[in-house]
């Protein structure tokens, strides 16, 4: 006998988002900050320097390097970057190819949270209570209603507004373990499909540099398949384990096998990791432990344990590495799943608190935007435009207008958004999500349209590259041992330096890192130091070598 759901969902609630406005707001989340940006430090610019030297022909494709050190990760991302660059040279810039198939990546993402969601919530251990009268939602206009939910849950999620936009190999990541999600929700349904999709997750997991998290979802998923009461998804374990097998070899293949551990067993450590997975997975946490409470019955079924099972190994994996974020990352597609769930069984006064706190906390976050923007084009107010001249000296705004209709465009919409939610009682599933989502969407928006160019000169390497330039001529063999990688990306792709990070080339310049490095021997004179501007620690000593 099944155990009765938490659910009450009226066909009334179970309303889709509008087609129109779901899309633009997967737009103005998924669209700024492509354009018009260089990569920014660290993590950023060191990937899309292996993939720029990669397509330039500095390293090879089957061992990818900056300088001469090897990168982190597997293989997929590199050879993703590298091929966009090569293809669309030199019609499109380098930077802006290499973002394309990563802004893929995370539309495809969030097209498989939502068919995931809608495949979980279509079985009949997910189904809202029937009414004795009728009433109850369909199961169709059910599980569509809250895919959507999972959907905005995604897109509201602040861990990834900045992760998810970067061009690295977590982002690979992070579409793998999306699309295992969905092969596990599918399995009943898409039976060849989702072994496939099975298959090539796993592997494409372990070639971007996590094949250990790769072999614990494969077995992971190999055991909620042998207990589905589906015959399809049971007859899906042995794929599963051929899966993470597969992974194995291809971590070995790759080169992605790394001992990455940070396990600190401190109090301290444990208060840090506890404040990331707080900040970092709002506001799909709570409603996720909602969901794990209010369904707690129902664990064993599939629209519970299939996204509890992700979430649980990223977030091992979290607090094995020290509190990676970027491993934390890897839990947001099943923690927006759960969070869906919740949606049915949130009380009136839960939703009216969350639109709440949204409406204050993005509204001011947007008057905070709007307020620096015009502090830095215009001088008014005062203080934040002399503040900003101290954070970033050098710094010149120009007005533009296209970025200015834009924010204002997205500004508009939000008071649209917040007027429609808070006008009259809303019944959908997903009203409590509405706002959040949209919230964190205009304030990215505002972001990269608004503070773009500031942002973009104080996390860009390019104007620390150019006082190089003034003592290092473009195109010289540099010696650099002990620079980071983002720095020597940052050499070899705005200054074309051919750069050495290991010290093994008769170069006749040298760069070291810090205000107190030293030449190692006399045959190197002091040509400069030179600091980003924006920060002053940040520091390279440039020698030359003497005749």
């Amino acid at each position: 006998m099944n155990t009765p759901t938490p659910a009450l969902v009226t066909q009334r609630a179970a309303q889709r988002v509008p087609v129109v406005a779901l899309l633009l707001l997967c737009a103005a989340y998924l669209l700024p900050g492509l354009v018009g940006r260089d990569p920014w430090k660290n993590a950023d610019l060191s990937a899309f320097g292996a993939m720029w030297s990669i397509a330039e022909g500095r390293s090879s494709w089957m061992a990818p390097s900056l300088g001469g050190l090897g990168v982190d990760g597997g293989l997929l991302p590199y050879w993703l970057g590298a091929g966009a660059i090569r293809l669309l040279s030199p019609w499109v810039d380098p930077a802006l190819a290499a973002r394309l198939p990563f802004v893929l990546l995370l539309a495809l993402t969030l097209m498989l949270v939502w068919y995931t969601t809608c495949h979980l919530a279509r079985t009949e251990a997910a189904q809202p209570v029937p009414f004795a009268f009728g009433g109850e939602a369909a199961a169709i206009d059910y599980s569509r209603a809250m895919a959507d939910g999972a959907l905005l849950a995604m897109v509201a999620t602040l861990g990834l507004l900045q992760l998810g936009h970067e061009t690295t190999p977590e982002l690979a990541q992070l579409f793998s373990v999306a699309l295992f999600q969905w092969a596990l929700a599918s399995a009943p349904y898409r039976h060849w499909r989702a072994r496939l999709a099975t298959v090539l997750a796993l592997a494409a997991l372990a070639d971007s540099g996590a094949p250990a998290m790769a072999a614990a979802l494969g077995v992971a998923g190999a055991v909620i398949c042998a207990r589905s009461s589906y015959d399809a998804a049971r007859r899906m374990a042995p794929w599963m384990i051929a899966a993470a097998l597969l992974a194995v070899a291809v971590g070995v293949w790759s080169g992605g096998w790394a001992v990455r551990v940070g396990l600190h067993a401190e109090w301290r450590h444990a208060i840090e990791i506890g404040r990331l997975l707080l900040w970092f997975c709002w506001p799909a946490w709570p409603l996720a432990l909602w969901t794990l409470w209010r369904w707690r019955r129902h664990l064993n079924h599939r629209h519970i344990s299939v996204p509890l099972c992700s979430v649980l190994i990223a977030v091992v994996a979290c607090i094995v590495m020290g509190g990676s974020d970027r491993a934390l990352m890897l839990a947001l597609p099943g923690l927006a799943v759960l969070a869906a769930f919740a949606l049915p069984t949130l009380k009136r006064s839960t939703a009216a608190a969350v639109d709440w706190f949204s409406v204050v906390f993005f509204t001011a976050a947007a008057l905070f935007v709007w307020v620096m923007y015009t502090a830095i084009v215009t001088g008014v107010p005062a203080k934040p435009a002399a503040n900003v001249a101290k954070l970033a000296p050098g710094f010149v705004a120009t007005f533009s207008a296209a970025p200015f209709v834009l924010a204002l465009m997205a500004t508009a919409a939000w008071v649209a958004l917040v007027r429609w939610r808070t006008a009259r009682h809303q019944h959908a599933l997903w009203k409590s999500l509405l706002l959040p989502a949209g919230g964190v969407a205009l304030c990215w928006l505002l972001a990269m349209t608004l503070l773009l160019p500031a942002l973009d000169y104080a996390r860009s390497y390019r104007p620390l590259v150019a006082r190089v330039q003034a003592y290092i001529p473009d195109g010289s063999c540099v010696l650099a041992p002990g620079v980071s990688r983002s720095q020597v990306a940052a050499l070899e792709v705005f200054g074309r330096y051919r750069v050495d990070a290991i010290g093994r080339s008769a170069c006749r310049h040298m760069v070291l890192q810090g205000a107190a490095a030293a030449a190692p021997d006399a045959q190197w004179a002091l040509l400069a130091r030179v600091n980003r501007p924006t920060d002053r620690r940040e520091v390279l000593s440039l020698f030359v070598r003497q005749p």
